[in-house]
């Protein structure tokens, strides 16, 4: 029998609802998606339905013996809300819809997010993808966050916004959808190899500095 964590159940401050949030790929929903939330979510009393800070709508205050039906009626993946993974990857609008947009940010954390989420790694980790340097998904404040430009992606690491808030340093400019897909391949990859369980990105660049990263890059 799974745990209530497998089952992507978050315990409230009450000590007796759970919360549950599936995965909804850089928050792009259609109106099946959120008729279906609004009816489980009202189905099983649910005493809210919370649009999260990753993204996601969460429901809020359900029963254990409700979260197996509510999960099957969803029909959805369970989002990666706790533990030490690859969370949901955050994405602004980008040059699909946005003005401002320079790179295709939606495309780009899409991507990501099939490839990512979910993926065990030493420590919490977290991505965004801006589409330009005004950085509304908040990109340089995680651990892997890219950066729209004219001239292509900048990739920067090592941020967060945890008990020690850091900004994250450039560790490339300049690369196209395939460059950056590979950068962020080697420092993922680069990370899993040096970190300590439980550490952030930015807790082993204070430590070792950026040049790992660097490094594996070249």
């Amino acid at each position: 029998m799974l745990k209530l964590g497998e089952k992507g159940a978050i315990l409230q401050r009450d000590k007796e609802t759970y919360a549950i949030a599936p995965h909804i790929p850089c928050g792009v929903v259609t109106p099946q998606l959120l008729r279906t939330i609004a009816d489980v979510a009202e189905k099983y009393n649910a005493q809210a339905i919370k649009l999260t800070g990753a993204t996601r709508v969460a429901i809020v205050g359900l029963k254990e013996e409700d979260i197996d039906a509510a999960w099957n009626e969803l029909q959805l993946d369970k989002g990666a809300a706790v533990g030490l993974c690859v969370r949901s990857v955050r994405a602004c609008p980008g040059a699909t819809f946005c003005r401002l947009g320079k790179q295709d940010a939606l495309g780009m954390g899409m991507a990501l997010d099939k490839k990512y989420h979910s993926m065990q790694l030493p420590g919490k980790f977290k991505m965004a993808v801006s589409g330009c340097k005004l950085a509304c998904s908040e990109s340089w404040v995680r651990d892997i966050g890219l950066i729209g430009q004219k001239e292509g992606w900048q990739l920067v690491i090592g941020g967060n916004v945890g008990a020690e808030p850091r900004i994250a340093q450039v560790l490339a400019s300049g690369l196209d959808d395939a460059q950056v897909m590979t950068a962020i391949e080697k420092t993922v990859q680069c990370y899993a190899d040096i970190a300590k369980k439980g550490e952030r990105l930015g807790k082993v660049i204070d430590r070792l500095g950026l040049e790992p990263f660097q490094d594996a890059l070249n």
